[in-house]
């Protein structure tokens, strides 16, 4: 076998075959960072946005009585990605000796809707006969602690809750 013969077998520019390649490469990384990343950043932009406090607007102060709590009803909307969803809500609000108070409407024993009784002065919940005085604070019943609060704000004579952020 002669030297000649061994050369016979590799390509004739190597150099060319080699540039070939690595822009191929090239390219190919070039279109898949472009397509992968746009999807990336597509996904993982609501991750990056900063959380929003979702105020929501319960009424006006002057419409509540003076130390008679007030059942009011909410639309809340929220963004999960790129859907906005809305839903409805209550709270009972009470206006009494100059302070406001947003009570979140579930009874803190298992969850259930409770209803104010104007004759008794007490709120009463259904589900296992549990009461809370009209601060809140528990008479009766089973209920493990006082009703939780809504953080809530005056603006221009507008209450607005914070209704995912109830305080106990």
């Amino acid at each position: 076998m002669c030297p000649t013969d061994k050369k016979s077998n590799e390509p004739e520019n190597p150099s060319r075959r080699r540039f070939l390649a690595g822009f191929i490469s090239f390219l190919g990384g070039l279109i898949a960072l472009t397509m992968g990343g746009g999807g990336a950043v597509y996904f993982l932009s609501p991750a990056w946005r900063g959380r929003k406090e979702n105020w929501v607007e319960a009424g006006p102060v002057a419409d509540l009585p003076e130390g008679q709590p007030v059942k009011k009803e909410f639309i809340q909307r929220s963004m999960d990605g790129w859907v906005t969803s809305e839903s409805r809500g209550t709270v009972w609000l009470l206006r009494d000796k100059g302070s406001l108070t947003a009570f979140n409407p579930h009874c803190t024993h298992l969850g259930c809707p409770y209803r104010w009784d104007p004759d008794k002065n007490l709120f009463l919940c259904p589900c296992h006969n549990g009461v809370y005085d009209k601060s809140g604070r528990v008479v009766s019943g089973p209920p493990p602690r006082p009703l939780d609060h809504y953080p809530l704000r005056v603006d221009n004579g507008i209450i607005s809750i914070l209704p995912q952020e109830a305080e106990a």
